[in-house]
């Protein structure tokens, strides 16, 4: 894990497919008397799966609010050229090893399209987006429409 606390970000970062863990998730139920939130119990979990896996060239990242706070806990796989997808309602111990298994299929997608019942149960059930890449001709897209700003001309 590197440290952006210099503000650089190694270029690396921006070619990788990321996989984002929010780590300040938590149910509203929950009490700071029980120790670390589900979010950063979750990320360790993660963590711990995607060692066991031959992950080619990724980065994971820990992300302090992904704004899915009445979905918790919440995690984001983007890629440059890929779709982007946002998940939540997920179970820290519970789905470690699904969110895992999703990212290694989203790697080995040259598109990252994973249909839903390709994904697993945890991921097709709490799919809260899913995003086509710029440029993205193909299926979900039906047309795509340029918009240019006519600034200056109102009337």
């Amino acid at each position: 894990m590197s440290d952006c606390s210099d503000g650089i970000v190694p270029r690396r970062v921006f070619d990788a497919p990321i996989l984002d863990i929010c780590v300040l998730c938590r149910p509203p139920d929950w009490s700071q008397s029980e120790g670390a939130r589900p979010g950063a119990i979750l990320a360790q979990a993660v963590d711990r799966a995607l060692t066991v896996r031959a992950t080619p060239h990724a980065v994971r990242r820990n992300v302090r609010c992904i704004s899915q706070c009445k979905r918790p806990c919440a995690v984001a796989f983007s890629a440059p050229g890929r779709f982007t997808y946002l998940f939540g309602d997920l179970v820290a111990l519970r789905d470690a090893e699904a969110v895992a298994d999703a990212f290694a299929l989203y790697l080995a997608r040259p598109d990252g399209l994973m249909e839903r019942f390709e994904r697993p149960a945890a991921l097709r059930a709490g799919i809260l987006a899913r995003v086509p890449p710029p440029g993205w001709c193909g299926p979900l897209v039906d047309t795509s429409v340029h918009i240019e700003a006519q600034f200056g001309d109102a009337k």
